[in-house]
């Protein structure tokens, strides 16, 4: 049986000459990118994975920048531009009551409590304080859900479905 894996950032560039990467996160986890954590890179879905162990990790504007175990220059890294970096699912961990991953949200149905659907929520953004759910509707734009306690009511991963009280303007055309 093939193993999940789960996306955790996407290397966008090199950076520097002594063999680091630029990373555009797709985690909330910083622990994803310490030291010794092992990561593994695929070019597109179709391939096969290398496994990478993280050697430094820094931050640096809105990149994480990671050197990895074994590749000291811009040659070796070069290849990995454009790559997903994933983890393996039994490296996820436990989470706490009300939090959780993003592969867990997406998918799932959102409805109003008044039981009107809305669609699908097809990515989730961070863009600063909270997350927002950007929720795909049939024959309409996309509506941008924030992930907050007054908005969101419900939550049940197992049944993929969502609850929420739209607040004022929310579903405005």
């Amino acid at each position: 049986m093939e193993m999940k894996m789960f996306n955790v950032g996407k290397v966008v560039n090199t950076h520097g000459v002594a063999g680091e990467v630029r990373v555009v996160r797709i985690t909330d986890f910083d622990e994803r990118f310490e030291p010794g954590e092992e990561l593994y890179w695929f070019q597109d879905e179709n391939s096969k994975p290398q496994k990478l162990i993280v050697k430094t990790h820094r931050k640096h504007k809105t990149f994480d920048l990671l050197t990895f175990q074994g590749y000291t220059s811009i040659n070796q890294v070069e290849a990995f531009k454009g790559g997903i970096l994933k983890v393996r699912e039994d490296q996820l961990g436990d989470l706490e009551e009300n939090e959780f991953y993003y592969h867990e949200i997406i998918g799932c149905t959102v409805e109003t409590v008044d039981g009107e659907t809305l669609g699908k929520v097809k990515e989730i953004l961070s863009p600063g304080a909270n997350d927002v759910w950007v929720v795909q509707r049939p024959k309409q734009k996309d509506l941008l859900v924030p992930y907050i306690e007054p908005v969101v009511k419900q939550i049940d991963v197992d049944s993929k479905r969502i609850v929420i009280e739209p607040m004022e303007g929310l579903l405005d055309l």
